[in-house]
């Protein structure tokens, strides 16, 4: 059987380059990075080092600001708690206490972010406009001289809205407010400078962007307004104490080759997965006209291998199990197993019966031309099948 992936917002391959990087340091190079007295250690640290030169590359950074993680989960915890726990005293924070985010949010941000809430932060959850996208302005109308913390998602999981972090970034320098994004999606597929978007914290994961799953990294600001960050565990001192513990040596190598290859590659690859989203959506609207395409109508607005789109009179669920060539989700992969209405389109105002007729696509660096005409027919015959069924 033909089967194809759709789903490069859950996962994605390794890149064959990526593998070939980390081989050595599953083999032969095994050495602690932390061992300072022999060769072994001192490649290891080499190797370290020059990965974090890559990310630090690909995110207009210095090397110092880089912090390697299990995934963007960790890094978004450790920034929200860590910088929450600087103005934490035993009654409640103090001076900054307030937390600005959105209800689109991954639950990796709006959970430590609720559960601040009940340490006696106060939070401003703001509603994006229906495509996705959370203005300045509206970060303006929330923000005050007690806000700590902004945390905007650079790009959405699920509807693949680019939020106007350059704008965003200039109001929290105004107020004196730290900005973190969640950059997971946007990672390796976008650009991104965290000096000209003024962000103060990011957070990535590899397998995002076909690096290896389980390694990550969080940016931290150290030139000019240098943030500072309690850790949430202590013990060995590495990545600066923030995040210690003995480096995952191959998996750093990992998601430095994947940034290296991304910094390279990624204006022409965006280029190219772009068209071959369009060319999906333009085989789909020409046979299913009443498919509602949810997030961005620009599609400069959204990520370049991004379609959510609502099928009228088909249920989500049906659909995937129908689908099972072609590898896709109904919203979330987080979320995946919850039969209510994804709450980002709920979010966005997309009506229930369209909401849970929601499918996700997600290309990537292996789709194909092929592919995209292979989902696209599957796709209109099992939609217009399940729409005779309920007619």
């Amino acid at each position: 059987m033909n089967r194809v992936y759709f789903d490069h917002h859950a996962t994605t391959p390794v890149d064959p380059r990526v593998v070939d990087a980390m081989l050595p340091y599953l083999r032969e190079e095994f050495g602690n990075a932390s061992s300072k007295t022999h060769a072994f250690g001192w490649t290891a640290q080499e190797a370290v080092e020059t990965a974090r030169k890559h990310v630090a590359k690909m995110l207009g950074a210095s090397t110092k600001e880089i912090i390697f993680t299990s995934g963007a989960t960790e890094s978004n915890n450790i920034a929200i708690h860590g910088l929450a726990a600087t103005v934490m005293t035993p009654t409640g924070p103090k001076g900054r206490d307030h937390i600005i985010t959105q209800s689109t949010e991954h639950h990796a941000v709006l959970d430590p972010v609720r559960e601040l809430e009940k340490r006696g932060f106060r939070v401003t959850v703001i509603t994006p406009d229906s495509e996705g996208i959370v203005s300045a302005e509206k970060i303006r109308g929330a923000i005050d001289e007690r806000t700590l913390l902004v945390s905007i998602m650079a790009a959405n999981n699920e509807v693949g809205a680019i939020q106007p972090l350059a704008e965003i970034g200039a109001v929290c320098q105004e107020f004196g407010a730290v900005f973190h994004t969640d950059a997971a999606q946007a990672a390796g597929k976008v650009p991104l400078d965290v000096e000209t978007m003024q962000i103060d914290l990011l957070s990535i994961s590899a397998h995002k962007f076909h690096g290896p799953k389980g390694v990550g990294v969080l940016y931290v600001r150290r030139r000019g307004r240098r943030i500072r960050l309690e850790p949430s565990a202590h013990g060995g001192g590495q990545e600066g104490g923030v995040r210690p513990g003995t480096l995952n040596v191959p998996g750093i190598v990992g998601v430095g080759e994947a940034c290296r290859i991304a910094t390279e590659e990624m204006a022409e690859e965006a280029v190219r997965v772009g068209g071959l989203r369009d060319r999906l959506l333009e085989k789909l609207q020409a046979d299913l006209p009443s498919l509602r395409v949810n997030g961005p109508a620009d599609s400069s607005l959204k990520l370049p291998g991004n379609l959510s789109l609502s099928f009228p009179g088909v249920d989500g669920s049906a659909l995937l199990i129908s689908l099972q060539d072609i590898a896709a989700s109904a919203g979330s992969a987080c979320s995946a197993g919850n039969a209510e209405p994804s709450y980002v389109l709920s979010a966005l105002g997309v009506p229930r019966d369209l909401a849970v007729s929601t499918l996700r696509l997600g290309l990537g660096r292996p789709t194909t031309v092929d592919d995209v005409d292979f989902a696209a027919k599957r796709i209109v015959e099992t939609v217009r099948k399940l729409q005779k069924q309920r007619a």
